[in-house]
């Protein structure tokens, strides 16, 4: 198959031919119609983390056809139209952890540390699969796996509740908003902090409360819940944010993974930090419920799958506004 391929880490992708994989027992393979960047495709660049296996396909969103399927799976066929669901867990950890498989250890990203989507097919278990949404185009289906299942997880974990206030901080990312969507779906009220302007409009238009300005010295919003996944750049003011016994909850650190904690802060507020990462299959079906129910998504821009080093060099600059999407 045809696939952008990275030969070492640190390096760049090029564009390449490989073997086809070859499904397993209880694997099927599928034919990629659109694929979706994340942070990751440029965090593998720079070896963080370094893919066990090289040369390596990237790609942690994809969705596409069924073309191939291996011993010991039921349930598909040629021909069906499948969105990747790109949180592997062991069949042991589904078990032994039920909801929280993401936790345990041994969980795999489809594109991180085994072979992704930006290529012509893609292999994962059975499990892993979920049909296509109704009504939803290709792309809207690329966009939503890894944003819209980590920011349900989020919200589930912080136990979000209609009515409270949830803050939002960096919006314009694919999961910023998706928390901005599931968080207006669930009948919160959202508030929203990035330093452009245009982002911040933009989520007003789809009904943010508020949209504040991440440069200022600090938010004026008393948050329930805080969403975090920016890191060094917003903590301290995402932290200031809280209410009394507010929940902050974090999944990642795109401006540094190092804060400084102020300890009495959380002891005199009582507030919860709470770690999230992924989705369990569970939690991805009730996502792809509710896109199937008419969930927005926000698409920045669609490129054809040649023209992914200029679509990567777009997600690095902070230019994007919602998914970019690779088209096959």
């Amino acid at each position: 198959m045809r696939a952008w391929l990275l030969d070492e880490a640190p390096g760049d992708y090029r564009w390449g031919d490989v073997p086809d994989p070859e499904p397993g027992p209880g694997e099927v393979r599928v034919r990629v119609v659109a694929s979706a960047l994340n942070h990751m495709d440029h965090w593998l660049t720079e070896g963080r983390p370094k893919p066990p296996v090289l040369p390596h396909v990237p790609g942690c969103d994809g969705v596409g056809v069924v073309e191939r399927i291996g011993s010991e799976v039921g349930g598909w066929a040629d021909g069906d139209e499948v969105v990747v669901n790109p949180t592997v867990c062991s069949v042991e950890a589904i078990a032994l952890w039920g909801i929280d498989a993401p936790a345990a250890p041994g969980m795999r990203l489809v594109g991180e540390n085994r072979w992704g989507a930006h290529g012509d097919l893609v292999v994962v278990p059975s499990r892993n699969l979920i049909a296509r949404p109704v009504g939803r185009t290709w792309a809207e289906c690329a966009a939503y796996p890894v944003a819209y299942s980590t920011a349900w997880r989020m919200l589930r974990r912080a136990r979000l509740r209609a009515g409270e206030t949830l803050l939002v901080a960096g919006v314009g990312g694919g999961v910023a908003n998706a928390l901005l969507a599931l968080g207006l779906a669930m009948g919160a009220r959202v508030v929203v902090t990035s330093r452009d302007e245009s982002k911040r409009q933009a989520a007003l238009a789809v009904g943010a409360d508020a949209a504040l300005d991440s440069a200022a010295e600090r938010w004026d919003v008393a948050a329930h819940v805080v969403a975090e996944s920016v890191g060094a750049a917003t903590w301290d003011r995402s932290m200031a944010a809280l209410v009394p016994t507010g929940r902050l909850v974090v999944c990642g650190a795109t401006s540094g993974g190092t804060v400084e904690l102020k300890l009495p802060r959380v002891w005199f507020k009582q507030v919860e930090i709470i770690g999230s990462t992924m989705a369990s299959s569970v939690e991805f079906a009730e996502v792809t419920r509710l896109v199937a129910d008419g969930l927005p998504i926000i698409v920045d821009s669609e490129h054809d799958l040649a023209d992914y080093p200029e679509a990567l060099a777009q997600l690095r600059r902070g230019d994007v506004l919602g998914k970019i999407v690779l088209r096959h």
